[in-house]
């Protein structure tokens, strides 16, 4: 009995991750929103669902009514971020930017229709989008598909378009969460959807309107039909490596400033966004991926660029689980930084404590921990945080850093230009090669000092490659027995000892 309930909830499971696949691939579609009915307010940008009728009065504000109600608000607060401000004369309509079509792919009926009804179904789709857009076209023939994860709302998939662009496909989850909660609720599937969807396409929007380095680029998206619902939205955004906390306490401290950095860098354009402060209710380490190295935002389906109302004082408390905060009330009664200080905040708790001082550089150690502990107890605003830590990396790649420390040679080393030691090779932490010991260096004397510091270290090789902050990178090894030629390395061998 056992295993036939457990084949039964694996297949339920499986059924769930099957319908949702389909709704993200291999379903005809178009790359524009129906029309707006008439009399309608137009649909938010990228919007495939109507606005929710008005409320049936017979209902009695029964399950129907609440779930219309919850639908109106959500497509509202859609419309207010697409309206926050009016677009630029030089933007163009996001149906322009669509790649042009063949004879065989000319609009049918609903493409007709949305013709007919002139300036107002173009409205619609207003985004400043830039080419090249991705569409549905581009999402029918892809390889590689993995299925990446899944929160509340939306499923990820990892796809390659063409066999040669890697990128992540989001849709909602019709065995998610939000979608479950509200089928068991309301019983009506296609309602549940059109309410997770908004936040799919308010997503869309701040990604499109939110352009930064450490925002994740949206590069199209693409409507069908799934699961007997007419128009279910996927979007095609930048793909980034998931941000794995315990692999990156595993690397260089060079590495995990960059995180740091990019958090920051990213939380100051939030604070002066074109949208306002925007904060991040939900924050928390999965809510980012890593690119090429860089931090970037990747949901941003609960971000708000709300600031909270207060009378006094006490109606401006933060609390978090391990600290409490009440801010000032401004006398235009907003809570003064609110979005900017939770969003520090929380970079402090989830990043800063746990990536910043561990294993850095001890001249660095000071400024750091003053970093640390302001941002800890909301001293500091964004803009103080954002400069001090831009100094920290100028000190860091200008070599200043080292000035004050002690660089007297322990050993004396003979030169080898042109060479390489292949082997030899002992383990660091942290290194850059996990069978050796690789370092990043300023110079050929701090290369010394750290050879110096280790009682295996008997010679070092420079090479021609360099880190993110334009350091050297360079092999440590235990023994200089079999030197190789090699034109693009230099092999300093420790000779001898002083005494």
């Amino acid at each position: 009995m056992r295993r036939r309930k457990t084949a039964v909830a694996a297949g339920c499971c499986l059924a769930f991750l099957l319908g949702t696949l389909l709704n993200v691939l291999f379903v005809p579609g178009s790359e524009h929103p129906p029309p707006p009915r008439e009399g309608a307010p137009p649909s938010p940008p990228g919007g495939p669902l109507y606005p929710p009728e008005e409320e049936e009065e017979e209902d009695g504000g029964g399950g129907r009514a609440a779930l219309e109600r919850q639908i109106r608000e959500r497509y509202e607060e859609v419309l207010r971020y697409r309206q926050h401000r009016p677009l630029r004369p030089r933007e163009r309509r996001l149906m322009d930017l669509a790649p042009p079509r063949t004879s065989a792919e000319q609009p049918g009926p609903r493409g007709r229709a949305a013709a007919a009804a002139g300036p107002r179904a173009g409205a619609s789709a207003e985004l400043s989008l830039e080419p090249p857009l991705l569409g549905c076209r581009d999402i029918r023939n892809v390889s590689g598909v993995q299925y990446l994860g899944s929160g509340y709302t939306k499923a990820v998939y990892k796809a390659v378009l063409n066999r040669t662009l890697a990128v992540a496909l989001k849709a909602v989850d019709f065995g998610g969460h939000d979608i479950a909660r509200c089928v068991r609720q309301f019983s009506a599937l296609g309602d549940c959807y059109r309410l997770a969807a908004y936040k799919i396409v308010k997503e869309m929007i701040l990604l499109q309107r939110l352009r930064h380095a450490n925002v994740l680029q949206l590069y199209g998206y693409c409507y069908q039909d799934s699961n007997d619902i007419p128009d279910t939205l996927t979007t095609i955004t930048e793909l980034g490596s998931p941000l794995e906390m315990i692999q990156l306490l595993q690397t260089s401290w060079e590495d995990r400033f960059r995180i740091c950095l990019s958090l920051v860098r990213l939380l100051h354009y939030l604070a002066h966004s074109p949208l306002g402060s925007v904060t991040l209710l939900d924050f928390r380490p999965r809510q980012f991926v890593i690119v090429d190295g860089e931090l970037k935002v990747t949901d941003l389906d609960d971000a708000s660029i709300e600031e909270s109302s207060c009378a006094s004082n006490s109606d401006c408390f933060m609390e978090f689980p391990a600290r409490n905060f009440t801010l000032p009330c401004s006398v235009e009664g907003r809570c003064q930084n609110m979005n900017e200080k939770r969003n520090l905040y929380n970079a402090y708790r989830f990043f800063f404590t746990y990536l910043l001082p561990h294993s850095a550089p001890s001249s660095l150690k000071p400024l750091l921990d003053k970093i640390v502990n302001a941002t800890g107890e909301l001293h500091w605003g964004i803009d103080e945080t954002a400069a001090q830590l831009e100094r920290v990396l100028e000190l860091y790649k200008s070599g200043e850093y080292l000035q004050n420390t002690t660089r007297t040679p322990k050993a004396e080393y003979r030169r080898v230009p042109e060479a390489v030691i292949p082997d030899e090779n002992y383990r660091c932490w942290p290194s850059y090669h996990h069978k050796g010991c690789l370092l990043s260096v300023f110079d050929v004397n701090e290369a010394i000092e750290i050879c110096d510091s280790y009682s295996q270290c008997k010679a070092f090789v420079l090479t021609n490659q360099t880190t993110w902050t334009g350091r050297q990178l360079v092999f440590f090894k235990m023994a200089s027995n079999h030197i190789m030629p090699d034109p693009d390395k230099i092999t300093y061998v420790k000779v001898t000892d002083y005494t």
